[in-house]
């Protein structure tokens, strides 16, 4: 009776000849599931990162655009300021704004012709 296999023990199957298709189909099936539920983990895993660094990339940036902000609004009253000296407030005021305006003006044109390029590369359409 030592010598026996236990009851709830199978008996391991290594040749080939004595597992049977449906025992391999099952394993394979046991085997893709596994993977599956490792790789959804995995990918799971990797969101919850790249969603707290996306979290601390917002964070820095947004603070990276209000000081660029505030110094350009440093940079404008300092022009105000010392225009003012050399041709008085209000012509000083008119100068400032027509600067801006023309700088607002020039970045929007900039925008624009990448924008015309940009479509220009993505339509299906051949130049004519």
């Amino acid at each position: 009776m030592a010598d026996e296999t236990p009851p709830l023990i199978a008996p391991d199957a290594d040749d080939a000849a004595e597992r049977s298709l449906v025992d391999d189909l099952r394993q394979m099936v046991d085997d893709g599931r596994t993977l599956v539920e490792a790789e959804l983990a995995y990918q799971k895993s990797r969101a919850l990162v790249a969603g707290q660094g996306a979290k601390g990339i917002v964070g820095w940036g947004a603070l990276a655009l209000v000081l660029v902000f505030f110094a350009l609004m440093a940079l404008v009253m300092g022009l105000l300021l010392a225009l003012s000296e050399l041709v008085g407030g209000w012509l000083a005021m008119v100068i400032v704004v027509l600067g801006l305006l023309l700088a607002a003006g020039l970045a929007g044109m900039a925008a624009g012709k990448r924008w015309e390029r940009m479509s220009r590369q993505l339509s299906d359409s051949e130049p004519g």
